[in-house]
């Protein structure tokens, strides 16, 4: 993969390489513990490389771990032993290590907050060793923005705008758009703070994986602003972003930013260009790769190197899914294996040029729209989808390893 003039700010040298993408909600008891090591032997057993999950941060009432009540804290809700014993010395230790924000966090969420932290961090830590000496790294997710009245939001108000909410404009998900309601920041106050938030919140995210998703990545080109009192998504309109400046600042503080930029929906020129000034690959899911004109970057034939190639994403229908929701025709066009089309996306995957491709575990196990994880634009039953126990056999592991072997993505002995 090409880097960029910024030397240091994108990812150089990342092999070709493969993994799953399943939230720790979705394992089987939903939290950390026993299912999350088996899943890490699984994913070796695979062949896979990766692990990647959603955000970790405490959800919103709708189970949204995009809505988060903080950007910086683990949720205890996916503790496997949340009353664990900690000591004031791990707790002082803590507080010395992540001095920027916990004690807005204490004073947000009350007496158990820090040693909760502490547990979290434990827990964590613990699997992130036992991953990464089977071969298999994680890849987290940073949602762009914060939740309304987060701890970050209430503990730094001078950082985000009045009377203006986030969202996403009419497209292809959405007719209306997306009314997201999170607040928005004041880029020009964040820029006489020399963007400190925004270089702790990378910060944080390097300490929790060794890879990261940036959500809505255009938002630091331009942002979709709606009035606050607004009904729809409809109303809002295009304000310019900071550009590259944020990423310069925690580059020149952090070095390297291990970052995938998630670069779906309205993608302009000027997006598209930042992304590569900076040298982070973007993201392309083969269920946008069958329909648009000849350029749609989604199209199997015009994946480059530098890009994640996606089945489908947390946002999407399962391959399954997509592939009922076609036409008779569009099924035909598509060339897929009408008997099997989620293994047929998932072998487009692995064969792309991109550096690195990423499969749901619902598409390897081949589920239906009932494991869908959200539905854009739908407040309610989303991000309840949870794996079952013993899904995910040693024979799936050895037809997704013979495959990975076969286009070149197998991990190195």
């Amino acid at each position: 993969m090409r880097g960029s003039d910024r030397d240091g700010i994108g990812i150089v040298n990342l092999p070709r390489s493969s993994g799953i993408l399943l939230h720790v909600t979705s394992l089987p008891g939903g939290r950390l513990g026993t299912a999350a090591y088996s899943f890490v032997d699984w994913l070796a057993a695979a062949g896979q490389s990766w692990w990647q999950v959603l955000p970790l941060g405490p959800p919103d009432r709708s189970g949204s771990p995009y809505t988060s009540s903080s950007a910086f804290a683990g949720w205890p809700g996916l503790l496997a032993d949340p009353d664990a014993l900690v000591s004031a010395r791990e707790v002082d230790a803590f507080r010395a290590a992540h001095a920027f924000w916990i004690d807005d966090w204490e004073r947000f969420d009350g007496a158990r907050a820090v040693a909760d932290q502490v547990r979290f961090e434990r827990e964590w830590s613990d699997l992130r060793r036992y991953a990464t000496a089977r071969g298999v790294r994680l890849i987290g997710d940073i949602p762009l923005y914060v939740g309304a009245r987060s701890a970050d939001h209430v503990a730094h108000p001078e950082i985000f705008q009045r009377g203006f909410v986030a969202g996403a404009p009419p497209d292809a998900m959405s007719a209306t758009g997306q009314l997201w309601g999170n607040p928005l920041y004041d880029w020009r106050a964040l820029r006489a703070h020399g963007y400190r938030w925004w270089i702790e919140r990378l910060r944080r995210a390097s300490q929790l994986s060794d890879l990261a998703r940036i959500d809505h990545f255009r938002g630091f080109v331009a942002y979709w602003s709606v009035p606050a009192r607004a009904r729809s998504a409809r109303a809002g309109r295009w304000r310019r972003g900071p550009g590259a400046a944020v990423f310069e600042a925690a580059q020149r503080e952090l070095g390297a930013l291990p970052l995938i930029a998630e670069d779906l929906g309205v993608i302009t020129p000027p997006v598209e260009r930042l992304r590569m000034e900076l040298g982070l690959p973007g993201m392309v899911v083969l269920q946008f790769g069958f329909s648009g004109g000849p350029r749609n970057p989604h199209r199997p034939k015009n994946h480059v190197q530098s890009v994640v190639a996606y089945t489908g994403t947390h946002d999407t229908e399962t391959a399954v899914g997509w592939w009922d929701s076609l036409s008779p025709s569009a099924r035909a066009r598509s060339g897929l294996d009408p008997a099997e089309p989620h293994w047929s996306l998932i072998e487009l995957a692995l064969r792309s040029p991109a550096v690195l491709s990423i499969v749901p575990a619902q598409d390897v196990l081949g589920l239906g729209s009932e494991a869908r994880m959200n539905r854009p634009g739908v407040a309610d039953g989303n991000w309840r989808w949870r794996l079952e126990q013993g899904a995910l056999t040693d024979a799936v592991a050895a037809r997704l390893r013979q495959a990975t072997a076969r286009c070149g993505r197998a991990p190195l002995e």
